[in-house]
């Protein structure tokens, strides 16, 4: 009964979120999608030549690209984009986020489900992210997405989301109708240490996403309650958005300064430090590209 893929298994809002989870069935790391090193991408086998599996639950690599680091002639390091190029992929990407996606969507078995903690770059970003989440809508259904609050990772300041979907058979029409969303970012405020996420904070989340019967759904979000956490858009308004975006919230922030201890501001700092110079060495090889 080794038909659920465990692979990190991620945050579920209790142990009744996934009741269509059946209670015979074992979670079995059967196959290892946390590899950690870069070039662990020419490792995937194609969907064919694995098990395909009834669910999917993981918490992938975050991470935006993989590449490979080697000695030139000159004794220098230098790093180089990975970009893993599989048939049964839709777009080619150095994006790891993203190829994770297309290749839980190619290992799941028809009616399949997948719940993926993603970064919020998967629900927006253009190019090779647009091409995905067409693919997804059409292919799938992609039919919820929770937003995660900040101050929930060791990382500071990760913005991530939860995507549900259910692989489907090939069809002339998409297969996604409508993508439900729970905003539990906004106003929302969580840290490691002062205020951890609990399980008992998904409770409407769970109370929402009705895992009895999730085609029997009703919004909280109305025109009366424009507060209201949960709300529905349509396919012909998300693919009528720019890149086909997902990244979508409703909600007025309000105060959004967090109590950080001395410990997660340095951190915070040393992450975005880290980030400033990748992108200035980012923004020098390619000057020095053009300039050659």
């Amino acid at each position: 009964m080794n038909d659920i893929c465990g692979i990190s298994i991620m945050l579920l809002p209790n142990a009744n979120a996934m009741r269509a989870l059946p209670s015979n069935y074992g979670v079995r790391d059967s196959f290892r999608m946390a590899l950690p090193y870069a070039n662990a991408y020419r490792a995937l086998p194609y969907a064919n030549a694995i098990k395909a599996f009834s669910y999917v639950l993981t918490n992938p690599l975050f991470g935006k690209k993989s590449a490979l680091t080697f000695t030139n002639e000159e004794g220098e390091q230098e790093q180089e984009d990975l970009v893993y190029n599989r048939q049964d992929f839709c777009a080619t990407t150095s994006n790891k986020q993203l190829n994770f996606v297309q290749h839980i969507r190619t290992i799941l078995k028809i009616n399949g489900t997948a719940a993926v903690v993603v970064p919020d770059n998967v629900l927006f970003e253009g190019g090779a992210g647009e091409t995905v989440r067409k693919k997804l809508l059409e292919t799938t259904d992609l039919h919820t997405i929770l937003r995660l609050p900040t101050g929930i990772f060791y990382a500071q300041g990760v913005k991530a989301n939860v995507i549900f979907f259910e692989n489907k058979m090939a069809s002339p029409t998409h297969q996604t109708k409508e993508v439900w969303f729970y905003d539990y970012r906004t106003n929302v405020k969580c840290t490691l240490k002062k205020n951890p996420l609990k399980e008992s904070d998904l409770d409407d989340f769970e109370k929402c996403y009705n895992p009895e019967n999730r085609f029997n759904r009703k919004e909280t979000y109305s025109a009366e309650n424009p507060n209201g956490r949960w709300r529905k858009y349509t396919y012909k308004e998300i693919i009528a958005r720019d890149k086909t975006s997902l990244d979508i919230t409703w909600l007025k922030s309000g105060e959004d300064a967090v109590d950080y201890s001395l410990a997660e501001l340095m951190t915070i700092i040393e992450d975005k430090s880290k980030n400033i110079l990748l992108a200035v060495s980012e923004l020098k090889d390619i000057i020095g590209k053009i300039e050659e």
